[in-house]
């Protein structure tokens, strides 16, 4: 019995996981009734932080979700707080579970931009600069997350269509095998440096918009924040860091920085041209529909986030019924896929939201938040920043910058500083947890999401090869957003 629970515990993770997981939920009792809730919880913190940093042994829900539930039991929060934690934050759950699944019905017609960017442009510089600035550019007004499952879907059928003639190029003789093997392994490190421009771009429209990260929204539910109003605060960062970031990306591949430079082999365009043009000949008045419908409420989308018509879980819900209405999906299993990439995120949002009552409940990071408030004017908004930015990466961004809105806040409440300072704060927060989170796999969800896809092993994109292909841009639009808060904030 006990090997079955071992092996049955957190499923395929580690032994050596298992047992810390265990370890944590027999020390945490001790500490609360022995020695110090404070104590406790700042462990309790730095547990649920080892759980996000080690998604690909276990996913966080399962571990994570384990703690959160043994902080309500012995006492670190209470399943009040939690529920205050849900509620205060309403607006960014609708928006995680009803605008993704909404844009989910937009993946045809943003699925054949992609192809058609990809067969359009033949220099590596262009085609990654293009790639970066439509995935900068959608994010800022969809759902990050699916559409870096859209490109994952787009990247795996260029890798599929060429893969399934790449053994017929590895017969003959060993030149031939080694001049075969040589394409194959171009083509996989080209589709990884494109997906990773692609990724790198949603993190920058993401920095745009109310709605590009959940914490966005968060952060402007809090400070009452229109649509126009985030970009107006914002933009004085966001803006430069974006422009850098785009820069940046033709660069990389026109001076061939390490990891970068894979040319695309004329024999994978060749075949990806054969099947695109393949493809559009089959194009019926059906499908010639779907992508007018889609384009049409695309539009008129971007308006309506535009000019805040409604909360933005409710524009992604009237998505969904224009979308199913007229493109013919009736049946309620044709609903359940477009909730598969939400939902699991919103599980973990919420297992957030009970560790963030702990935080709340103990005050856990009141020090560390005094302590940045000890700094005064500039060098107190760098401080902040490099603190957010430094956490992100570490852990999850949209966790870090719900604890530090919320200290920021009763700071604010207690009169350390006046409104002016408080949004200048709330911009930093922003920035600081969306602009170094690029470094790692860990900070920002579409980059986990591309981590753990199907499309990773095939192209061998593992997380050092991540976090190496990520750098330039990590430490190019960190010091952009550094230099930018100390002189233009």
């Amino acid at each position: 019995m006990v090997k079955t629970f071992i092996d049955t515990f957190l499923g395929k993770a580690p032994i050596w996981y298992k047992l810390t997981i265990l370890i944590f939920l027999v020390i945490n009792p001790i500490l609360f009734f022995w020695v110090d809730p404070f104590i406790a919880g700042w462990v309790l913190l730095i547990e649920f932080i080892f759980t996000l940093a080690l998604a690909l042994q276990c996913y966080p829900i399962p571990a994570g979700g384990l703690l959160a539930l043994e902080a309500v039991l012995i006492g670190l929060t209470t399943p009040d707080s939690v529920y205050k934690e849900v509620v205060a934050n309403l607006p960014t759950l609708l928006l995680l579970i009803f605008m993704v699944a909404g844009i989910y019905y937009l993946k045809d017609l943003i699925f054949l931009i992609f192809t058609k960017v990809f067969i359009s442009f033949q220099k590596k510089a262009t085609l990654s600069f293009m790639f970066c600035l439509i995935s900068a550019t959608l994010s800022a007004f969809l759902d990050a997350l699916t559409l870096m499952a859209i490109l994952v879907a787009v990247c795996f059928n260029f890798f599929a269509i060429y893969h399934r003639v790449a053994s017929s190029l590895a017969s003959g003789s060993e030149e031939q095998n080694l001049k075969a093997a040589k394409e194959f392994d171009d083509f996989r490190g080209f589709l990884c440096n494109i997906v990773m421009h692609g990724a790198i771009g949603t993190a920058l429209g993401g920095t745009m918009t109310l709605i590009g990260e959940p914490q966005n929204l968060m952060i402007g539910t809090t400070m009452n924040w229109s649509f126009g109003g985030f970009f107006a605060h914002c933009s004085v960062v966001s803006v430069p860091v974006a422009l850098v970031g785009l820069m940046l990306c033709p660069l990389l591949e026109i001076f061939k920085a390490p990891g970068f430079g894979y040319q695309l082999p004329e024999k994978a365009r060749e075949l990806i041209l054969k099947d695109y043009y393949k493809k559009a000949d089959q194009v019926s008045q059906q499908s010639l529909l779907l992508y007018i419908t889609q384009g049409v409420v695309a539009v008129l989308l971007i308006f309506a986030l535009a000019f805040h018509v409604a909360e933005i879980g409710l524009i992604g819900i009237s998505l969904i019924i224009i979308l199913s209405a007229f493109t013919g999906i009736t049946k309620e299993h044709d609903f359940a896929g477009a909730f598969s990439n939400a939902m699991p995120f919103v599980t973990l949002i919420i297992i957030f939201f009970a560790i963030l009552a702990v935080v709340h409940d103990q005050h856990l990071v009141s020090p560390l938040a005094a302590w940045v408030f000890t700094f005064e004017g500039r060098e107190q908004l760098l401080a902040l920043y490099f603190v957010n930015g430094t956490l992100s990466f570490i852990s999850d961004n949209v966790f870090i910058a719900s604890v530090f809105i919320g200290e920021v806040s009763k700071a604010f409440q207690a009169g350390l500083f006046s409104p002016e300072w408080y949004e200048k704060l709330a911009v930093v927060v922003n920035m600081g947890t969306n602009v170094p989170a690029v470094a790692t796999p860990n900070g920002q969800a579409a980059f986990l999401f591309l981590l753990t896809s199907s499309l990773a092993p095939v192209l061998k994109l593992s997380y050092m090869r991540m976090v190496l292909l990520a750098l330039p841009y990590t430490i190019a639009m960190t010091l952009t957003g550094a230099l930018s808060i100390y002189f233009l904030l």
